[in-house]
């Protein structure tokens, strides 16, 4: 016999709104630093600062999600008993109108439906149907979902005809689109495994705007435990131009910035458009090709064969690289191999890195070796907006070259680095930093990646002057001439879903424009 409830408001041990949304595990994202000004002058440390600004944004509840929370302390509070260790996890249904047949299990739940799964879950519809002894729940109509679980992502969905299991957690759902993590995802139809979730004919993005800058269109995406996104046949879309296609990999924890090409204008190579492009092949094999088209050199390519497993990463290089200050140099063929990592319950991060190669540059050529020791401490926190960071090493370069007059060239020294910052609020921010190096261009055959003198002294200020500009100031003293030999000055812009940034480099006469996508 089927029985009818009005205006229904009970707890049961129904789990609905687990439709799907459990998908992986691990911590709830973490925004990535994604801003990497190029100065010598330290403003690097606004970029952390910056992108601090955004993760405390990124995860901070929304207000749906803090209700989400209040309701499930309010149906913790109601329960008849108390929940033992291995019980389903119970459901808290609120309707307007509910018929259910004792018998058979089958159920009929119309008007605002909402159901709270005390995990973590929300599950609203119009009208759901289904089955309590099967396990079964059917939504024809629009269905909103919500998790807030703790160890998984943080996830928001809406989609029609969704079918779904909570017994098996297999199930569909079609036209959807919403937010896992810090990507915003589209698909025609989505497949709710177990252990992963399938997504066909799926969209990608960080860009929250209705019609998105720049999108990643995929022919399938997969989304498995450990927070990893799977996409192939991938194009990538500025509006709807593709400008590239690939397979890869994606954390949902740790990503690298969004891939699309970098455009700009420097006075040293004038207009530019960069690329980077990935080639997966084999187990911890990929092969990377970086392309460079610019007004002054034409186009520059470097292609480089990459292993990476782990701490440890190896790779061999061939062709022309460029450093932040406009110096080239032509790699014929190099090989570098890096390995480090965060010391195990210790606040220290540590780095070794060994290149040798034939490197050309300004018609000197020479065989150059190059082996640095990094131990870096962690960010040392003064309250809740006072930084010091801290930094030794040890750095080593040998080079063989004609210009040398056969003879050998070897330079080494300790390396030290401090940085004391301070954040007044969510405007302006100000730093001070002392950094040495062992040697500089002046003192080098080479002049690839070196600041232009090896002592120096360094302060910012970053002040936020409304929601889309931030205006940048950076200044660095030689302490060896005891003059002031750097001055910068930035303009970031926020452009809707990506940023402009604009610098004039005073001391050396130089102006520069970059364009590049923002994360979020």
């Amino acid at each position: 016999m089927m029985s009818k409830l009005k205006k229904f408001q009970k707890v049961a041990t129904l789990s609905l709104c687990a439709v799907g949304l459990n998908f992986v595990s691990g911590e709830n994202p973490k925004v990535e630093a994604v801003y990497r000004s190029h100065s010598d002058t330290g403003t690097q440390i606004f970029d952390y600062i910056e992108n601090r600004r955004r993760e405390r944004r990124a995860n901070a509840l929304t207000e749906e999600q803090k209700k989400l929370l209040r309701d499930i302390k309010t149906a913790e509070e109601n329960l008849p008993h108390e929940l033992k260790e291995g019980e389903p996890i119970p459901a808290a249904f609120e309707g307007d109108d509910m018929v259910y047949n004792a018998a058979t299990g089958e159920f009929v739940a119309t008007g605002h439906v909402d159901v709270i799964q005390l995990e973590g879950y929300r599950f609203q519809t119009e009208k759901a149907t289904g089955n309590i002894k099967t396990q079964d729940v059917e939504v024809e109509d629009k269905a909103h979902m919500l998790q807030l679980k703790t160890g998984a992502p943080r996830v928001t969905l809406d989609g029609y005809r969704t079918v779904y299991n909570y017994g098996t957690k297999t199930g569909t759902m079609d036209d959807a689109n919403g937010k896992a993590g810090k990507y915003y995802i589209s698909g025609k139809r989505f497949e709710f495994y177990p252990d992963h979730v399938v997504i066909h004919d799926a969209t990608q993005t960080k860009c929250s705007a209705k019609n998105p800058d720049y999108h990643l269109s995929a022919e399938r995406m997969e989304i498995w435990p450990d927070q990893i996104i799977r996409m192939y046949n991938i194009r990538f879309l500025i509006r709807d131009k593709v400008v590239g296609r690939k397979d890869y990999d994606e954390s949902l924890v740790n990503s690298s910035e969004p891939y699309f090409p970098s455009v700009g204008y420097d006075s040293d190579d004038g207009v530019y458009i960069e690329d980077t492009f990935e080639f997966p092949f084999g187990k911890n094999f990929k092969g990377v090709i970086n392309a460079n088209l610019n007004s002054k050199y034409g186009f520059r390519s470097s292609g480089e064969v990459v292993y990476n497993q782990g701490r440890l990463e190896s790779r061999v290089m061939y062709g022309y690289y460029r450093d932040s200050d406009g110096h080239w140099i032509r790699k014929m063929p190099s090989w570098r191999t890096t390995y480090g990592g965060h010391f195990k319950n210790l606040p220290l991060r540590y780095s070794l890195r060994y290149e040798v190669g034939h490197w050309k540059s300004e018609g000197v050529t020479s065989t150059h070796q190059e082996a640095i020791v990094r131990l870096n401490h962690d960010p040392i926190m003064f309250g809740k907006r006072f930084y010091l960071f801290l930094g030794v090493g040890y750095k080593w370069t040998h080079d063989d070259s004609d210009q040398l007059g056969n003879k050998l060239a070897t330079r080494k020294g300790m390396l030290y680095n401090a940085i004391l910052a301070k954040e007044f609020d969510n405007r302006f921010a100000m730093f001070v930093g002392y950094r040495q190096s062992e040697s500089d261009t002046g003192q080098s055959l080479f002049k690839f990646g070196l600041d232009d003198y090896a002592r120096k002294l360094s302060t910012g200020i970053s002040y936020r002057l409304t929601d889309k500009d931030r205006f940048v100031i950076g200044c660095s003293f030689n302490m060896e001439t005891h003059r002031l030999a750097d001055v910068d000055y930035y303009w970031y812009r926020d452009l809707h879903c990506s940023t402009a940034i604009l610098r004039w480099r005073q001391k050396r006469h130089k102006f520069e424009i970059h364009w590049q996508f923002t994360p979020w």
